[in-house]
């Protein structure tokens, strides 16, 4: 599951690099065409998934939870849970990235792109693969502990540190520590929760996207809300981290 997730951030890496390079060499007033480049990619998996199998979740003769039996499921929404600080936590620092490099080092967007998303989706996939070559030596629950505590470090020295390049440092090393959180969560809900099959990843994955989308929006309206400050947004978005502590914790008592 780690290393299938760590294909995201190579995909990451890609779009962030051939779009520097594009908005380098046609300018950004070109965007548009750029965004019909990217959207063959969608169009091009619609065939591709045509012909993907599809093994199914739940094993012959087990019995599965209905939509309704999962959604009474304690544990599942102690994943839901899980799943919305680990997109918070995620998207939280790597939307704003670019922004906080250009602010930070006053460098060109060229290159508070790669300075900034970049590395930190280069350290994300890093964490990922370890996890997918050593995962069978490494207590899950244990990484995602360490990997949160971690988190909590890098918020506090992106919004904390006065020098800017440590701020950076601290965004690759919440890419690093973010790695293992969003599969992760899906492993310990597959063992977790039995029968939930395809409606409970279904319905993780909506959470986690919830995460994502709802993170940076935070970031953004607190960061506003201080006349422009972005170590103020990243900050208080530390929240996200401390209750995905916190339900991690609360996940190793109950399973």
């Amino acid at each position: 599951m780690s290393m299938l997730h760590s294909f995201y951030c190579w995909g990451h890496v890609g779009v962030v690099l051939l779009s520097t390079i594009f908005f380098a060499a046609a300018g950004i007033s070109n965007w548009k065409i750029l965004a019909l480049l990217w959207a063959l990619i969608p169009v091009l998996n619609t065939f591709l998934f045509a012909r993907v199998p599809i093994a199914p979740l739940i094993e012959e003769g087990e019995d599965g939870l209905s939509f309704r039996g999962l959604l009474k499921n304690k544990m599942f929404w102690l994943f839901a849970v899980l799943m919305i600080c680990a997109g918070a936590c995620e998207q939280s620092v790597s939307q704003w990235a670019s922004v906080f490099a250009e602010q930070g080092l006053g460098v060109s967007k060229t290159l508070g792109d790669l300075t900034g998303p970049m590395l930190f989706a280069v350290m994300m996939g890093i964490s990922r693969l370890i996890y997918g070559k050593y995962g069978e030596r490494i207590n899950l629950k244990k990484f995602m502990t360490y990997s949160v505590l971690l988190c909590i470090g890098s918020y506090l020295l992106i919004s904390l540190s006065p020098w800017p390049v440590l701020g950076l440092v601290g965004c690759g090393l919440c890419g690093l520590s973010v790695g293992i959180m969003w599969p992760g969560t899906f492993s310990m809900a597959a063992a977790g929760v039995r029968g939930g099959g395809t409606a409970m990843f279904a319905l993780l994955a909506l959470a986690g996207d919830l995460g994502c989308s709802g993170g940076p929006t935070f970031v953004g309206l607190i960061s506003d809300a201080a006349g422009g400050n972005l170590k103020v947004g990243i900050l208080a978005a530390l929240v996200f981290p401390v209750i995905l502590l916190v339900t991690v914790r609360l996940n190793q008592r109950t399973v």
